[in-house]
C-alpha cells in the first residue's frame, strides 16, 4: 500500500495572476506545485492565514522608490499571530499591452495603477504626450480592463509576467523611469519558530511609544544604539485612536537568537506598552551583518555571568 500523500499546502497572494506578487511567490521553493490562492488585497491575505485558511501568505511590504506599504503595515499591527519568515525582492518593470493589433500611434487612454503610472509617467510624456490616464485597482486590472472594453483604455501598463495568462500586443517594455526600483516581499505563516540563524538576517518588531512626551522616541532608538543594532527601517504609523498616538514599523539587522538581539527585544518589551515581535528571518540579499567585537554574543554572555558571580558572592578573578 503507497503512502499517503502530504496535503498540499495553500498560499494566499495579491491576484489575479501575473502579478508582481505572484512573482515573488514563485521564488518560494516550498510554495512550488502548491494551491496559490489569489486574493484582493493584503488584509485579506493575511486574515487567511490567521483564520487557517492559507499556510502562509505573500505581501508587498516596500517599494525602494514609493517606500513603505502602508496598508501592509496596519495589517500586520492589527492582525495577531503572524510571523514573517522569507524576504523575496522582485525588480519593477513594466511592458505597455494592448488587444492584438494594436500600434503605438493608437493609444491616446492608458489604463494603469497609481502606482505604476507615477514610476512610468517619464516614458509616457516622451512616447505619448498627448496621452491620458485610467486609473485602475491593480497592474493587471488594468489589462483586463483594456481586454473587455470596460476601462475604454486602448493600451495597459502591467507587469511583464501578464503575457503568460493574457493575449495581448506588446507595444513597449521596459517602462519604468528609474530601472533600479525594486520591491521588497514578505512570506508571513502563523506563528512558528524563527528559521535558524544564518548571520544575514532581519528582525522586525511594531512598536507603541509609552507616552507622548519628549524623548521617548529617543529611548526606543536608545534599546537598539546601545546594543550596536542598525536599523534599515524605521516609520511611523498612526495607532488612530488619538491625535498624536503613533506606532513604528522597525526592521532590525539581526536574529532574535543574537544575545544583542535578544536583549534590545528585553529592552522594548520593559519600555513599551506593546511590541509585536513579527519574526526574524533571512535577508533577501545575504548581506552579512557586521558589528564591533563588543556587541558579540560572548560578550554579552560573559557580562550575565559576571554579574552572576557578583550577586552569589564569588571571588574576582
Amino acid at each position: 500500500m503507497s503512502p499517503k500523500a502530504a496535503p498540499r499546502r495553500t498560499y494566499s497572494y495579491l491576484g489575479p495572476a501575473g502579478t508582481f506578487t505572484e512573482a515573488a511567490l514563485s521564488q518560494v521553493p516550498e510554495a512550488r506545485g502548491q494551491i496559490w490562492r489569489p486574493v484582493h488585497n493584503v488584509a485579506e491575505a493575511l486574515a487567511d492565514v490567521a483564520a487557517g485558511r492559507s499556510d502562509g501568505a505573500m505581501i508587498a511590504i516596500e517599494n525602494s522608490i514609493d517606500g513603505g506599504v502602508s496598508t501592509a503595515q496596519d495589517a500586520l499591527a492589527k492582525i495577531p499571530n503572524l510571523r514573517i519568515v522569507g524576504e523575496y525582492l522582485v525588480p519593477v518593470s513594466f511592458v505597455l499591452v494592448a488587444k492584438p493589433g494594436t500600434k503605438l500611434e493608437d493609444v491616446s487612454l492608458v489604463a494603469a495603477h497609481p502606482v505604476a503610472y507615477a514610476q512610468c509617467l517619464g516614458w509616457l510624456s516622451e512616447h505619448l504626450p498627448e496621452h491620458q490616464h485610467v486609473p485602475a485597482a491593480s497592474n493587471v486590472a488594468s489589462t483586463i480592463g483594456v481586454l473587455d472594453g470596460t476601462s475604454g483604455a486602448q493600451a495597459a501598463i502591467s507587469p511583464p509576467g501578464i503575457t503568460d495568462h493574457h493575449d495581448v500586443e506588446v507595444l513597449a517594455e521596459a517602462l519604468i523611469d528609474n530601472p533600479d526600483a525594486v520591491t521588497r516581499f514578505l512570506l508571513v505563516t502563523g506563528p512558528v519558530p524563527p528559521p535558524a540563524p544564518t548571520g544575514a538576517d532581519k528582525t522586525s518588531v511594531i512598536v507603541e511609544l509609552p507616552e507622548d512626551r519628549a524623548g521617548t522616541l529617543l529611548e526606543m532608538l536608545e534599546q537598539f544604539s546601545t546594543r550596536g543594532i542598525n536599523l534599515s527601517l524605521i516609520q511611523s504609523r498612526p495607532i488612530g485612536d488619538s491625535l498624536g498616538r503613533y506606532r513604528f514599523v522597525i526592521d532590525a539587522d539581526g536574529h532574535v537568537a543574537d544575545e544583542r538581539m535578544a536583549d534590545a527585544l528585553m529592552g522594548l518589551r520593559r519600555f513599551s506598552p506593546k511590541v509585536v515581535f513579527l519574526g526574524s528571518y533571512p535577508r533577501a540579499d545575504r548581506a552579512i551583518i557586521k558589528y564591533s567585537d563588543h556587541y558579540s554574543d560572548e560578550v554579552f554572555v560573559e557580562a550575565r555571568d559576571w554579574l552572576r558571580g557578583l550577586i552569589s558572592g564569588e571571588p574576582d578573578v
